[in-house]
């Protein structure tokens, strides 16, 4: 199986492509169309600004070689919020797969720091992408790693919800694209197995 992660200026990636070799994939990092095109699977992770990121995207292609994309793709972090209509960060047009506008989280209580920065729990599971997970007889509990200042409302497209500040969208799912919010390269055994569930697909 080829898994091709997008090669952006965008900082994790390393972590992405380990935590696929600990699942015994070798990952190609790449900016080349065809080769994003050819590929059985594609990661679009990062950590970074948005109106960069998409600077960046458009500069070299990327953003219509991501739009037409036909076979599973996630996006982590950044790379879900890069994969909606628009962010409020730097007032950015994105890539409009999911229709669905990013905004930046407004704190309500002291202790509601920004970013939001931690563990929490998935609710609501509804995908393959979560295979092994949802079910109350499972041993892993659906704890993920977040990193961020931004969040995609809950829409049509919501596959997990996660509580911080306000319910928002942990996960989406649109045709072949999915994304989460969370760091599945970082979040243990649970991040394992959704990177294996989407192996998968």
């Amino acid at each position: 199986m080829k898994i091709a992660v997008v090669k952006y200026n965008a900082g994790n990636i390393f972590s992405v492509m380990n935590a696929l070799r600990r699942l015994g994939v070798e990952p190609l990092l790449t900016d080349n169309a065809d080769e994003l095109r050819n590929a059985d699977r594609v990661i679009f992770p990062g950590q970074g600004e948005a109106s960069t990121a998409m600077a960046y995207l458009r500069e070299h292609g990327l953003d219509e070689v991501i739009r037409s994309l036909k076979q599973p793709v996630l996006g982590i972090c950044i790379g879900q919020q890069l994969l909606c209509r628009h962010s409020e960060e730097g007032n950015t047009d994105c890539l409009g797969i999911f229709d669905a506008e990013v905004k930046r989280f407004l704190p309500t209580r002291h202790e509601d720091k920004v970013p939001c920065m931690g563990w929490n729990n998935l609710k609501e599971l509804k995908s393959e992408l979560f295979a092994q997970l949802s079910s109350s007889t499972s041993h892993l509990s659906p704890y993920v790693y977040f990193v961020h200042s931004y969040y995609v409302p809950l829409c049509e497209e919501t596959i997990a919800v996660a509580d911080y500040v306000l319910p928002y969208s942990a996960a989406l799912h649109k045709d072949n694209f999915y994304a989460c919010q969370f760091h599945p390269e970082k979040s243990g055994a649970v991040g394992e197995q959704i990177l294996r569930n989407f192996l998968e697909l």
